[in-house]
């Protein structure tokens, strides 16, 4: 071969080539090297470097370096974005290996980020150039300091996570979120007592420290049962970075609501928010988000023109009737580049007294479009089957997916109240957050108003696919911060939770219940139920009590998201046009598919009457502050 073919050659290849740091070699065996890092207060952080080979002059060769931060103490290194990144993988202070006092999220882990990065930066490791990493404890550590400047920082991938910690898993409606409290508590602890002896040895002081921040934990949650400065302290305060975040995110995770909010907050950074399953779980074939994942950090820390910031904004992984199914493979998908998806509405369906003849509740009421008849009902609001009622902590513990007896309405349905339209005749793709209005008074000083929506299959089960809650010292919204409809009906409300306003005894107040975002296709004969009943057996509960609510026009009603081309009335004459879907999988309750629309066993035939038109209303957005 001549010189100049070879020159040739060689610059053809190179165009060819994608831009960015040169691909290190795969079977290079992964360099591992752990060391201390210490902070502008003497404390001091484990910080574990990983990164293939080989080496150059006893260092890892330069390249971008992707950064989380984690108080469950990991070891290194995962290959979040393959072999051609550094991988710092760092335990926040006063968990894993680090010293130093726990202070949940707070200002000091968020100033402790700020300087580990700075120091990232600038290590021989490193090309300057550092990407995030986050999922459930390490997500919710970027969101809370990203109102600090990261030095060298240009992008991040955070799986779940919550915009507030107090609203997005804690205290969601001010209620007390018990259980994920105490598993959060237990994830942290695990570590710090593996690694005790060898603190010990190292820093006996160091343990003591670890000790406090431990015991301080399950004090400041119940010190703290208000949104107060503690907790705005470990929530989004700003973001003056101006990352691209890809958000990663399942419909029934315990922290759903946060990358939803997120997305809103940072979307004109070029955030992409994927709802394909977290915490919850990830769909069989759907391939999860190992592609997007390491496609983002090849975009925006290699320069890779590989096209993941032209797809779609928002992509969604919605189920198709059933949680249990969704992770069996049968999802419905659809796209947007918003959140909520661009011409969602909202229909307005009142709570109605006239028996449905479909539930085994105390009431069998019904969900229908026209005015409801003056009447009020009554429910013992006493702890219901977490299981069943709360889909987002059942699914993070995923015991129970094989036992549908557990996880249908079946056995908590009889102690509350439910309301259920008629079966649709077509398809209805049901994506966003919902809203319940509920006129209610109580026996108690204080008590919980827990909503469930369900998709309710032709065999009568009903399958729970959101859920909200509320304290009922909380009335108040912040309407400036809530989603409000063209008409001025609040189908997001965000709930004032910094001041609690007790009831009077048997004092009837009107409540705004956010449920959180739904991602469903009803399918033809299946119906939506929204069951009101006592707090998840998750949650901490109040005094039992008896809770009435009133009915009639305008008193207690359901804002319901529905896509473009879906519709909650019947007998409309156009076809409705699904999201594209890929092939069913069989379902776990038997079915390829549902059964068209029949009479079954008690099912009533006559139709829901068609929505009014100022039932049904296009969304605008109340800036997220």
């Amino acid at each position: 071969m001549t010189v100049r073919r070879a020159l040739v050659l060689f610059l053809f290849v190179a165009l060819l080539s994608p831009i960015g740091s040169p691909r290190a070699r795969a079977d290079e065996p992964q360099v591992r090297r752990n060391q201390r890092l210490a902070m502008s207060d003497g404390v001091e952080l484990e910080v574990l470097l990983g990164g293939r080979g080989p080496l150059v002059d006893g260092e890892l060769p330069a390249r971008p370096v992707i950064v989380e931060f984690s108080p469950y103490g990991p070891g290194c290194c995962l290959e979040l974005g393959g072999p051609s990144f550094n991988y710092l993988q760092v335990h926040i202070r006063g968990t894993g290996l680090s010293a130093g006092s726990f202070d949940a999220l707070g200002p000091r882990t968020q100033q402790d980020v700020a300087e580990v990065l700075a120091w990232a930066c600038t290590q021989p490791w490193s090309d300057g150039r550092l990407g995030l990493y986050g999922f459930s404890a390490s997500a919710i550590t970027v969101y809370n300091s990203l109102h600090l400047e990261l030095p060298c920082v240009e992008t991040a991938v955070l799986g779940s996570g919550t915009h507030e910690l107090y609203r997005d898993l804690l205290y969601p409606g001010g209620v007390p979120n018990g259980i994920p409290a105490a598993g959060v508590f237990g994830l942290i602890g695990a570590p710090l007592v593996q690694h005790g002896p060898g603190r010990f040895e190292r820093d006996p002081m160091s343990s003591l420290d670890a000790a406090a921040g431990m015991a301080r934990l399950p004090a400041d949650y119940q010190l703290h049962p208000t949104l107060d400065a503690y907790w705005r302290e470990r929530g989004f305060r700003g973001d003056v970075n101006d990352l691209p975040i890809l958000m990663i995110d399942g419909f029934f995770d315990v922290e759903s609501r946060g990358a939803f909010q997120a997305f809103q907050e940072l979307r004109d950074d070029g955030a992409h928010l994927l709802v394909i399953g977290a915490h919850d779980g990830v769909p069989t074939g759907s391939g999860g988000a190992d592609r997007q994942r390491g496609a983002w950090y090849d975009r925006y820390l290699r320069d890779v023109d590989n096209g993941i910031d032209r797809e779609p904004a928002v992509q969604l992984y919605l189920a198709n009737g059933d949680r249990e199914d969704l992770l069996a493979g049968r999802y419905v998908t659809t796209a947007g580049d918003d959140w909520p998806l661009p011409g969602t509405t909202w229909a307005t369906l009142n709570l109605d007294a006239t028996p449905s003849g479909t539930a085994s509740s105390l009431n069998d009421g019904t969900l229908r479009a026209q005015p409801a008849a003056p009447a009020t009902q009554s429910y013992p609001a006493v702890g219901s089957l977490p299981t069943a009622t709360d889909p987002y902590n059942t699914s993070i513990l995923g015991v129970f997916n094989d036992s549908p007896e557990l996880t249908d309405m079946r056995l908590a349905e009889p102690l509350g109240l439910s309301y259920t339209t008629e079966a649709f005749s077509e398809p209805v793709l049901a994506a966003g957050p919902a809203s319940l209005e509920v006129v209610l008074s109580t026996t108690a000083p204080e008590t919980d108003i827990y909503a469930v929506l369900s998709d309710v299959w032709p065999d009568g089960t009903a399958h729970p696919m959101a859920a909200g809650r509320l304290r009922s010292s909380y009335p108040g919204v912040d309407l400036d911060r809530s989603l409000i409809d063209a008409d001025g009906d609040v189908v997001q409300p965000y709930g004032r939770y910094d001041v609690r306003d007790p009831a009077v005894i048997g004092q009837e107040r009107r409540y705004h219940v956010e449920l959180w975002p739904i991602g469903n296709q009803f399918d033809p004969g299946h119906r939506l139920r929204l069951h009101i009943l006592g707090v998840s057996g998750a949650s901490q509960p109040t005094t039992p009590a008896v809770n009435t609510i009133r009915l009639g026009d305008g008193a207690s009603r359901l804002h319901f998201p529905v896509l473009p081309g879906s519709d909650v009335t019947l007998g409309a004459d156009r076809a409705i046009q699904p999201a594209a879907s890929l092939e069913p999988a069989p379902s776990r309750h038997g079915a390829s598919a549902p059964p068209p629309p029949m009479a079954i066993g008690l099912l009533r035939s006559r139709s829901l009457a068609s929505v009014r038109p100022s039932c049904i209303r296009e969304a605008r957005s109340i800036p997220f502050r």
